[in-house]
């Protein structure tokens, strides 16, 4: 027996010149649709579909809330700028209002999101609690709109240097790749490339120098995902590529920085090399085991479950803070004492984070449920 599922088809409604990283309004709704296993159309269709505005800029969030609720339209100015209309009749009515720019008429049977009240949902994805942007897409607020879908892409909780020092570093070369149509995939190749080397430089005592080429590594660490989410062109490869790099490397990095220190004369006796690479290698292993176990516990990142875990992951033994603990025992000439530092912060780390995961199945021992804080109020 053969089964049709129809699957929602998703139209754009009007013609708009201005083009958001470099795609129409068509085609961006049209990528985004296909990432929903949605099915992009021309027409309005004769039932169920989900409406889009050509002469108005949504971050994507939007879309699968809206996708979720039969029957809402998500308006500006009271214009209907996206919406899920539950049969034809519905369908026409918002169409017709996009097509003349206009309020809807009749807005029976219709929930109406006015984007005006900072209606608030949840980015499991991102982690964060948002009101994800909506314009109305113009030469005039192009750049606004870009700037608003870049930082739209960004983790809410994530640590200090992605979150403060380069985003306006990686903004500038996001636009950039996407004018010159460079792929997420090739910003992650060349990433690899300077990650690789100062693997190299590190091993021989380079440290300035590697620190540098993984600064740009670090900075296009970032770049490939924004540039992915802003033209809607992640990918299962990409995804791979780029969340291995960030897995594998940072265990080469420690252990080559270590034997590194020969060329400075400040080698580890054989006890302490040991003893540092435990914890810093051990460490990783079990903070990474232990965010895993938390994830199949609760559901969710341990770092999205109470306030002081969004604010710990700011500063959590990762790649970027010890690279921040490394550089400033770099300025003091000592990269010895800089990777003990980093081995004593990641096992006080790890300490922290097995703290968190016990209180979390006490709480689940007594009744309680584990609830991310950004979804709450």
């Amino acid at each position: 027996m053969v089964h049709n599922t129809q699957v929602l088809p998703v139209v754009t409604i009007g013609e708009n010149p201005v083009k958001l990283w470099g795609l129409s309004p068509s085609v961006r709704v049209g990528r985004i649709a296909r990432a929903a296993g949605l099915e992009p159309v021309d027409g309005v269709p004769e039932g169920p579909a989900i409406l889009s505005n050509a002469a108005f800029a949504w971050d994507p969030a939007w879309f699968g809330n809206i996708t979720g609720r039969q029957g809402t339209v998500l308006t500006l100015g009271g214009v209907p700028a996206l919406a899920h209309a539950a049969d034809a009749h519905q369908a026409a009515r918002v169409a017709a209002a996009m097509a003349a720019g206009l309020p809807l008429v009749d807005s029976t049977g219709f929930e109406v999101v006015a984007y005006e009240d900072g209606p608030t949902i949840e980015n499991k994805q991102l982690r964060k609690r948002e009101t994800p942007f909506l314009m109305a897409l113009t030469p005039a607020t192009l750049r606004p709109i870009e700037r608003a879908s870049y930082f739209g892409a960004y983790k809410g909780v994530t640590d200090v240097l992605t979150k403060y020092l380069w985003p306006e570093w990686a903004l500038v070369l996001t636009r950039i790749c996407a004018k010159l149509g460079v792929t997420p995939n090739m910003v992650t190749t060349v990433g690899a490339v300077f990650c690789v080397i100062a693997t190299v430089l590190f091993a021989y005592g380079h440290y300035w120098l590697g620190m540098a080429l993984g600064l740009v590594f670090m900075v296009l660490d970032t770049v490939d995902g924004k540039l992915a989410r802003c033209t809607i062109t992640s990918s299962a490869w990409g995804n791979v590529f780029d969340h291995g790099m960030d897995l594998v490397h940072p265990p080469f990095w420690w252990w080559f920085w270590a034997t590194g220190l020969a060329y400075w004369g400040m080698s580890y006796d054989t006890a302490t090399f040991w003893w540092v690479q435990a914890a810093i290698q051990g460490g990783y292993v079990v903070q990474r085991l232990i965010e895993g176990a938390f994830i199949r516990f609760a559901g969710m990142h341990i770092h999205v479950w109470r306030p002081f875990d969004s604010k710990f992951r700011l500063i959590t033994a990762r790649r970027n803070p010890n690279m921040v603990i490394l550089f400033a025992a770099m300025v003091f000439s000592r990269p010895d004492l800089g990777l003990i530092a980093v081995a004593w912060w990641t096992a006080l780390s790890c300490l922290i984070h097995a703290v968190r995961l016990v209180q979390a199945w006490i709480v689940r021992a007594r009744g309680g449920t584990i609830t991310s804080w950004l979804a709450e109020g």
